[in-house]
């Protein structure tokens, strides 16, 4: 079984421009920059629930975040959302940009009618 105890760090980098990760680290480097513990002690303490616990749940909330998104749209929806982005892509082609845009909004707009 892995440790309990993590150490919160902050990352700034390094960050290259052609890595496929390049927006998710710019986005752990901006948020990282800021302590989450007072935010977590005050709920901790207004609660009446342990730091550890509050801290666990965020954890474990976010990281299965996705999961609970694909289950309520689900993976074929997920999955055309994603062959509409890498056609798109792979085109190189702003206006096949704008339609795969279109196409994603269509589906958005779609599922957010479904109750």
């Amino acid at each position: 079984m892995s440790s309990d105890t993590i150490r919160l760090e902050i990352y700034d980098g390094p960050i290259q421009e052609d890595d496929p990760d390049a927006n998710f680290k710019r986005d752990v480097a901006s948020y990282t920059r800021v302590d989450p513990m007072p935010t977590i002690e005050t709920m901790s303490r207004n609660m009446g629930i342990p730091v550890g616990v509050i801290a666990r749940y965020i954890l474990v909330k976010w990281a299965t975040s996705g999961s609970e998104g694909v289950m309520e749209m689900g993976p074929r929806v997920v999955r055309q959302m994603a062959a509409i982005v890498e056609e798109a892509e792979r085109s190189g082609n702003d206006s096949r940009r704008l339609e795969a845009y279109k196409k994603l909004s269509d589906i958005i707009s779609w599922l957010n009618v479904i109750p």
